[in-house]
This record gives structure tokens, C-alpha cells and sequence, in this order.
């Protein structure tokens, strides 16, 4: 594999075998390593990377990273992908490909509280290139890159168009505001008007505020989900 090429202000740093890219990123942003460091390891049947950022905000501002990486990542594949290759983001960062599951995002931080400017903030990519376990068609709610149509999309030239999609996204963020991207991710946005569950609640998916949190309506109330429900802790 070819090493990846990311734009100014990224960098990249490889890993290998069983080395989860999210779980060294973490760690690496706990030691204060820069903001825009890449971690990845992309084999023949996945690709997972994960961006670290040092935000200047609030958390609860600063969790729309995790939607602007989902919008990031769809711009990527369809600047790649076939055109009849549909794209769907979950709100709690599941990627959806032609309506099936195939990778997720994924968010931890430096810190909990929403009012505080978090040390670090990390979003995971992790994407199915190949089912290698299972017979396409098998599970019809999970699908791989290359069973949707993809099989000449190549894996380090998707990550580095993440790169700088997400790049492109963050930069837009800072300086027009959560609008041109909240307009995007909702045209993205899967399984809005349907029934679904997150935590401990289920009800109707009737989208998000302007800040991406989930409005959830159950047992005749509208209730808000924030983005920072969705971190993960350290295991």
C-alpha cells in the first residue's frame, strides 16, 4: 500500500495488525501530540483512521466534528464512487451504503463536560472494504464497499479524499457556522420520520436542532439527545 498523502496542517502515521487507529489516536492525544495527526491502518477487507482535533470551543460545540466527518466521508466516496452509490449517515455515526450498514464514526474527548473546552477531541472512521466471513447477501442490513458496486475505489485514495473533504467541512464551519453544514448532513440524514432507538429511549426520529442534537419523540414528548451522549470513555 502506497502511503497516503493528506493536506496541509495533517499529517499521517501508519499502523499495523491489530492496532485499533482510534484507541492510539486517543492515546497519543492524551500526550499532547498536534492537532490534525491521521492514524491509520487500512487492510485488504477495512479501513479505520482517526483524526485527532484540539478545539478552541466548548465540547458541546465542538461535537460537530462528528457529523462533519460523516459529511466529509460522503463527499469522499462520491467523488470516487460510481454515481448510483447512495451514501446515508446515521446520527449516532453509523455509515450507510445503498441502505445497509458498513462502517461507523466514532468520538472521544479529552473531557465531559459540554461547557468546557475539551484538551482533545478524536473522530474514528471505520469502514467495511470486503466481507470476507459472510456471503454478500447473507445479512441483508450489512454490506462492504466492494459489494456495493466499489471495487475500484482504492482505500488510500478514499482516506486521503476524507482528509480533505473533512478538511474542507471544519474550514466552512469556522467560518460560516453550523448552517451550510446542518443543510448538508440533513439531506444526508438516515431514517429520519422512522421509529428507532437510542439509549434508553424510542420513539420517532424528527431530526436534529441546530446544535445536531437528536429530537426524539416518545410517549408525546419531543426529547433532545446532544451529540455528547455519544462519546466514548476510555476502556
Amino acid at each position: 500500500m502506497t502511503e497516503p498523502s493528506f493536506p496541509p496542517l495533517m499529517s499521517g502515521l501508519a499502523v499495523a495488525g491489530p492496532v485499533d487507529p482510534f484507541d492510539k489516536a486517543r492515546a497519543m492525544a492524551a500526550l499532547g501530540c498536534d492537532a490534525g495527526l491521521i492514524v491509520h491502518n487500512v487492510t485488504a477487507n477495512r479501513l479505520m483512521a482517526a483524526l485527532v482535533m484540539a478545539p478552541e470551543v466548548p465540547l458541546k460545540e465542538a461535537m460537530v466534528m462528528l457529523p462533519a466527518c460523516g459529511v466529509g466521508f460522503q463527499n469522499a466516496l462520491g467523488a470516487l464512487a460510481p454515481p448510483e452509490v447512495a451514501v446515508h449517515l446515521e446520527w449516532a455515526g453509523g455509515l450507510r451504503i445503498n441502505g445497509a450498514s458498513c462502517g461507523r464514526l466514532r468520538a472521544a474527548a479529552g473531557g465531559s463536560d459540554p461547557e468546557a473546552e475539551p484538551d482533545w477531541l478524536v473522530i474514528g472512521l471505520e469502514l467495511r472494504l470486503m466481507q470476507i466471513t459472510e456471503r454478500p447477501g447473507d445479512r441483508l442490513d450489512q454490506t462492504s464497499l466492494y459489494d456495493e458496486g466499489c471495487a475500484e475505489v482504492d482505500a488510500t485514495q478514499l482516506l486521503e479524499a476524507w482528509a480533505r473533504h473533512t478538511l474542507v467541512w471544519i474550514n466552512r464551519w469556522e467560518d460560516d457556522g453550523n448552517r451550510p453544514l446542518h443543510a448538508e448532513w440533513s439531506g444526508l440524514a438516515w431514517a429520519v420520520g422512522e421509529q428507532v432507538t437510542q439509549g434508553a429511549l424510542t420513539g420517532t426520529y424528527m431530526g436534529v436542532d441546530e446544535r445536531f442534537g437528536m429530537l426524539l419523540r416518545a410517549d408525546d414528548t419531543t426529547h433532545l439527545i446532544p451529540l455528547t451522549t455519544l462519546l466514548e470513555t476510555q476502556a
